[in-house]
């Protein structure tokens, strides 16, 4: 019998997930059965399709939390809808294992009814929620409370975790109690077949000289305000030759906009929201310098960004906070702003590549051959199957053939 795979992500849509996506069509390609479950969105509205040979299936989401009592509803919802078609997708195809990707902690009790008929469960360990909590909110409340205990259940009942770096490998050993060869570290790089750079579109830089790159979620943590702090001190020392553009969308993209609204600094900086992958590679190959401006936060400090590997893969400088999981990645592709005078000296630094070309073709096929030799997707591959291997071979009982395809 074919040995079948249910994955559960409520971050995002597949296939605007890139690692999620990458893992099904990896697993697909090594001979698993693949259904992915996620929830619908604007740019993703189909309830149900086929990519490259996995079933997605996306179930209604309310509109994205941007407060405590938001994610609540939001994660509530999607719960109660993961449920009801994780037990559709069982009848109708089966599955063996059900991998949950994180955020939130709670995809675990998805899995718990399934666990009666041998269906195993891999924790895919995205975000560390606890340290998100605080990052977004500052408080050790009862909400805080309640997400260190859905981490600890989390770790409880899972067979198995991918971990993205090594810091979350800790996390899962020393503080979820997981057994060192029950976690795997598998990291989110770029695809190499698909994230390639693409000719410059001079266009892109609004007439100016030089431009900056940004890509990623839009939400408090990440630190999109301190860049818009960038921009105003760089444009009020006289630098105009210099414009942002920040590709993604998020919670907080209403309120970003509103900001340059405020701040004057609509010459300067522009949000595109979410546009295709096509149209990234345009902007982000243009750009001279790309950034990420990440929040000093112990969140932030442990976890793995992939829009550094994606500015490595395309040859950019990157300007960034002297974060310990930032600082892996990027090693020599990076230069690292001081994380006490955030705003002036993360400025600095954009101005000193900017006016140090050879230096940043340096920097940039630093990261290019790191991406190349060792942190592309293709890497973590092979440490994904190894963790579905472990998985399987725990199985005590096969699992009870209730239904066939159709």
């Amino acid at each position: 019998m074919k040995k079948k795979i249910l994955i559960v992500v409520e971050n995002q849509p597949v296939p605007n997930d890139t690692r999620v996506l990458k893992e099904a069509l990896s697993l697909e390609e090594a001979g698993y059965e693949v259904t992915v479950l996620c929830p619908r969105s604007p740019s993703a509205k189909l309830g149900y399709e086929m990519i490259g040979g996995i079933r997605v299936y996306r179930h209604p989401m309310p509109e994205e939390g941007n407060s405590p009592l938001g994610y609540l509803w939001e994660y509530g919802c999607a719960l109660l809808w993961e449920f009801c078609y994780a037990w559709w997708v069982f009848l109708r195809h089966g599955f063996h294992v059900i991998q949950g990707c994180n955020p939130p902690d709670n995809i675990f009790l998805v899995a718990l009814p399934f666990k009666l008929f041998g269906v195993k469960y891999i924790f895919d360990h995205h975000d560390a929620m606890p340290e998100l909590y605080l990052a977004k909110y500052g408080t050790q409340g009862f909400l805080y409370k309640v997400q260190v205990l859905l981490e600890k259940l989390t770790y409880r009942f899972s067979d198995v975790v991918m971990a993205t770096n090594a810091s979350y490998k800790d996390l899962a050993i020393k503080r979820g109690h997981v057994a060192a060869e029950d976690v795997f570290i598998v990291r989110n790089g770029p695809d190499l077949e698909t994230f390639k750079a693409v000719p410059p579109n001079s266009a892109l830089k609004y007439g100016k000289p030089y431009l900056v790159g940004y890509v990623g979620t839009m939400s408090d943590q990440d630190g999109l305000d301190i860049l818009l702090e960038v921009a105003l001190h760089l444009k009020k020392s006289g630098r105009t030759d210099i414009h942002f553009t920040c590709v993604g969308g998020g919670p907080a993209l209403a309120g970003l906009r509103k900001m340059v609204e405020d701040k004057d600094l609509g010459d300067t900086v522009n949000f595109t929201g979410r546009i295709s992958d096509a149209d990234l590679l345009e902007i982000l190959s243009t750009a001279d310098v790309c950034v990420n401006p990440d929040r000093p936060c112990e969140m932030n400090d442990i976890s793995t960004m992939i829009k550094i590997m994606e500015y490595m893969a395309l040859g950019k400088p990157i300007v960034q906070f002297d974060l310990r999981e930032g600082r892996f990645s990027a090693q020599d592709a990076a230069v690292y702003a001081n994380t006490q005078n955030q705003v002036p000296d993360f400025a600095a630094k954009i101005v000193w590549l900017l006016e140090h070309p050879d230096e940043r073709k340096r920097m940039g096929e630093f990261g290019r051959v790191r991406v190349e030799n060792q942190l592309a997707w293709r890497y973590s591959v092979q440490n994904m199957l190894t963790a579905y291997e472990k998985a399987f071979s725990k199985r005590t009982r096969p699992q009870r053939e209730i239904v066939h395809d159709r």
